[in-house]
């Protein structure tokens, strides 16, 4: 499956960006789902081509304030027929195929509610969350986005008795095993390394007031990334 989806993700790139290149009309240039590039892109390490810095850029777009999104909204992106059995079998080997075919230039449709539903099969809406089973390894790229919102962060002396007064607001947003996005409090000690402009909290009391908003992830291979904006 690894080799599938490293294999077929520059197609489906190419065959966005003919997709785009197609339409004379700037206003409708971007004729696919947005959240497909994105979840293509990030898998693939955000290949160079310009649907999937197209991605990005709206990837980062959403992590600037005010307000702050999930960059990855893996729910306006349809991979497939909302259909599950009983015992769902792991679909994390139809993520290309749910987004790419042959011949066709759309990602596929999820099929509508008024559909004809098979007896042996129950129609399960979907809602804020992937339309297909990403619970496999295949998907640990969805769960490893981490989004930390510092609201606010700051440090300085009080003048009156020379103590140093901190204060600091962050929260975390994660994914859920089905991509479902939820936001929980978090602390500056639980800031990535990579996260760049709190170096001297809680060394001696230096004057710090810092506001931002970091991302990181990693990719379909493990490899890391992230992006910070400040504000």
């Amino acid at each position: 499956m690894h080799y599938l989806i490293k294999k077929l993700l520059p197609s489906v790139a190419v065959a966005l960006t003919v997709t785009s290149l197609s339409l004379s009309a700037p206003a409708r240039a971007q004729t696919y789902p947005i959240d497909c590039a994105i979840l293509l892109c990030l898998s693939g390490g955000w290949p160079a081509s310009v649907p999937c810095a197209r991605a990005r850029a709206e990837f980062i777009r959403r992590i600037t304030p005010w307000p702050v999104e999930p960059p990855l909204q893996i729910w306006r992106c349809p991979m497939g027929a909302s259909y599950e059995s009983d015992r769902p079998s792991n679909n994390a080997g139809r993520v290309v195929e749910a987004l790419y075919r042959p011949g066709s230039r759309r990602p596929l449709q999820s099929l509508p509610v008024d559909d004809v539903v098979p007896t042996d099969k129950a129609l399960r809406l979907v809602q804020d969350r992937a339309d297909i089973d990403i619970s496999g390894p295949e998907f640990n790229f969805v769960r490893s986005i981490h989004v930390f919102d510092v609201r606010y962060a700051r440090q300085r002396e009080s003048g009156r008795d020379g103590d140093c007064k901190r204060s600091a607001t962050v929260v975390l947003g994660t994914y859920g095993t089905q991509g479902d996005f939820s936001w929980q409090r978090s602390s500056i000690t639980a800031l990535p390394e990579a996260h760049v402009g709190l170096e001297r909290w809680g060394q001696n009391c230096p004057g710090i007031y810092h506001r931002s908003v970091f991302v990181d992830w990693r990719d379909h291979e493990g490899n890391y990334g992230f992006e910070q904006v400040n504000y």
